[in-house]
């Protein structure tokens, strides 16, 4: 007989005895009138309008994948987090142990592989218990429970929890279309992958559905390791996971794993002896309990709520942020991101040495691009997502903005006033309008009033420096950090050694317009909202606006990339559950400074290190690779810098006030058991970058910085 006669003469069997069982109990509909209300018939209603509503119950039930865990993984493979509304993990069938094949059929569903999808008789065995006892024994095959769970799961998928409807709960005309779906289910899919799909949808706690999640959970290994024990004990759970929870109720959780051994041997899927042992055998948990979203992340907490936003805020994810929500908590992604667990290990415990128990809160920050890609290998701060004991906790991330070009959320700080590591754009645009990297210009000029001569093709240059105007709204006339400065220099000496007059004595012979074109083609902007940093406002030259640490290293990448710009990018790979690939960020590159002009600024800040502002760095990587850096302090010494580069690697390192208002200036504090009458950006900022490139530039091989063009080193 061929397998499909073979089906439907079972099927008609199994339809015939359910009418059987109609004409003696005189129900209304189908058999489970009599699980649903025992004792309670509808008499008077002709058997053969019992089949005609029968058949015409919907036949269809869409099987869609169950909401499965996203998991967030480093470039290297390590885990980063997992997000999940339920956390599940389909696993096949043969990645399950024999053992809770055997025990969830024996004890739910002994006729599984006998019957059709619905078993006559279990529903008989159940009335005669019904109506001799008085129970509310059920009858419910393993189809008719994968049927009821596929029904749920997609409710609870659409958010439509409150039409979830429980085994009590049925109604006779829910009984009858779970009988039905579950005949026309077993037409289409094979008893084993019924029960694979069973195994991964069922509940068995409220941190773990599916069988893989269920061992992970209570006995810290996989489903495909189960122990007959612990398989026995998964398998009695499902009838009523709360009742028979092994971590609340041991007692009856391992009375009801003997009545699942006891069935197994019965059923003649173990040998005595196997049982023995089993029941022998205590509860042993070894709970691992489930982590969920970032702040329980492993590595790189503050990066993985990074990558969520974009995830978040990206309409390839979803239609809406509903959507996308649901996309990251129940779609069984599988995102790859960019970060170097090697690098972020090392990154993490810089900065929570950097500042120690930091009573404080002082925050410390690293951030790495690898230049030419803008792939962002680390992000680090010396902070704790949740409240700890004697923690500094914040959920603001300082490495990024505050919202995305689109005025999105990205949960970030919203930048720092980046001080002195303005400077190299300035010198970046005199280099290109083709003049000398030793040119000499007046740094004894301090004074800037209001109706100064700035040069501008596109806008009007704002503010002044003259102390004889500030009743007119002027500011002090300019200072430099030292004195013995205020003199005429060559533009490479004023900023290897951070000049600030030096810097304005070179502005006052550019064109502003060229200025800002530089620094918006490095990809500079305030971390707030995302606008242009406007450098026809005089205090920006010297870092008046915040920006975040990621983009101010990443415009330093460009440098290092010989002015090649490549906007920063976290997730290099997005699968979803069943394999296909999502859209994920890829380098978007873009020539950006000219090569020549990149060189020259490259070799001027190599000088910082060796000759200027860094020198009491004395970092030990440069001994290894080619390394420039530029240090950078705010006004109030409240943001301190160094942005620092080799050609395999750019770092931000941050030091300073962190808190709201990020108001409190750097000055006569203690950090780490040492007081400072003014922090400056080689102080601290500077070992925590030299300290961890010291430790990660040999892991991205770099070469020396090419040399400027002869014409760009002459006067």
């Amino acid at each position: 007989m061929a397998p499909n006669n073979r089906i439907g003469s079972r099927l008609a069997a199994a339809l015939w005895r359910v009418v059987g069982f109609l004409t003696v109990s005189v129900i209304c509909g189908v058999l489970v009138a009599s699980l649903a209300i025992p004792g309670v018939a509808s008499a008077g209603v002709a058997i053969s309008r019992s089949i005609t509503y029968f058949n015409n119950l919907p036949a269809q039930l869409a099987v869609a994948p169950p909401s499965q865990s996203t998991k967030v993984l480093s470039a290297d493979g390590q885990p980063i987090a997992t997000f999940f509304a339920e956390n599940r993990v389909k696993v096949g069938l043969d990645q399950m142990s024999p053992y809770i094949k055997d025990a969830i059929v024996a004890i739910e569903d002994s006729r599984f592989y006998e019957h059709a999808g619905i078993d006559p008789q279990g529903i008989l065995r159940a009335l005669t218990s019904n109506l001799t006892s008085g129970g509310r024994q059920g009858a419910s095959t393993l189809t008719q429970q994968y049927v009821t769970n596929v029904i749920n799961e997609s409710l609870l998928s659409a958010d439509r929890s409150d039409q979830v409807i429980l085994s009590g709960q049925k109604s006779l005309g829910d009984k009858v279309r779970e009988m039905k779906l579950a005949l026309e289910l077993e037409k289409k899919y094979t008893k084993d992958q019924i029960l694979e799909g069973y195994l991964n949808i069922v509940f068995f706690n409220r941190d773990a559905y599916g069988i893989e999640a269920a061992a992970r959970h209570f006995f810290s290994t996989s489903a495909r390791d189960l122990t007959l024990p612990q398989a026995a004990l998964l398998a009695g759970l499902v009838n009523s996971p709360s009742f028979y929870d092994p971590t609340a109720h041991p007692e009856n959780s391992i009375k009801r794993r003997n009545q699942v051994l006891d069935k197994m041997l019965s059923e003649g899927k173990i040998p005595q002896a196997d049982h023995d042992a089993a029941v022998a055998t205590g509860v042993e948990l070894k709970i691992a309990p489930a982590k969920q979203g970032c702040s329980a992340a492993d590595i790189a907490p503050y990066f993985c709520d990074y990558v969520s936003h974009l995830i978040l805020n990206n309409p390839a994810y979803g239609v809406d942020a509903t959507d996308r929500e649901k996309k990251l908590y129940r779609g069984g992604l599988t995102i790859t991101t960019t970060l170097d667990s090697r690098l972020q290990a090392a990154a993490q415990e810089q900065v929570d040495a950097t500042a120690g128990a930091n009573p404080d809160k002082w925050g410390a920050s690293l951030v790495s691009i690898a230049p030419g890609t803008g792939r962002i290998l680390a992000m680090a701060q010396n902070t704790v997502f949740l409240p700890a004991p004697g923690k500094f906790d914040t959920q603001l991330n300082f490495n990024v903005d505050a919202k995305d070009a689109d005025g999105n959320d990205l949960n970030g700080a919203g930048g720092f006033q980046p001080g002195s590591t303005m400077k190299p754009f300035t010198f970046a645009e005199w280099l290109n309008e083709g003049r000398s990297m030793v040119a000499e210009v007046d740094a004894a000029q301090r004074s800037y009033p209001l109706d100064f001569p700035w040069k501008s093709s596109c806008g009007k240059v704002l503010g002044a420096y003259n102390t004889a105007e500030k009743a007119l709204g002027a500011a002090d006339d300019l200072q430099n950090n030292d004195e013995g400065y205020y003199r005429k220099m060559p533009v490479n000496y004023g900023l290897y050694n951070s000049i600030n007059t030096a810097t304005f004595a070179e502005a006052a012979q550019l064109d502003f317009c060229g200025i800002q074109r530089m620094v918006d083609a490095v990809g500079l902007h305030s971390g707030v909202d995302n606008a242009p940093v406007n450098m026809h406002q005089l205090g920006n030259l010297l870092g008046a606006i915040g920006v975040a640490p990621l983009h101010l290293a990443n415009a330093f990448a460009t440098f290092a990339a010989d002015g090649t710009y490549c906007a920063p990018i976290a997730i290099a790979g997005v699968t979803d559950a069943s394999g296909r690939q999502l859209p994920a960020q890829i380098s978007d590159c873009r020539s950006a400074v000219k090569p020549e002009v990149a060189r020259g600024v490259n070799s001027v800040l190599q000088d910082v290190l060796k000759r200027g502002s860094g020198i009491y760095i004395q970092p030990k990587v440069q001994d290894q690779v080619p390394v420039a850096a530029k240090t950078g302090t705010s006004n109030t010494n409240g943001a301190t810098w160094v942005v620092g580069y080799t050609t395999g690697l750019a770092t931000a390192s941050f030091f300073g006030d962190t808190l709201d208002g990020q108001n409190r200036p750097g000055q006569n504090v203690t950090i780490n058991g040492k007081f400072y009458k003014n922090i400056d950006g080689y102080m601290l900022a500077g070992p925590q970058w030299a300290n961890y490139m010291q430790k990660v530039a040999g892991l991205y091989p770099a070469a020396a910085f090419a040399p400027p063009p002869e014409s760009m080193t002459k006067p």
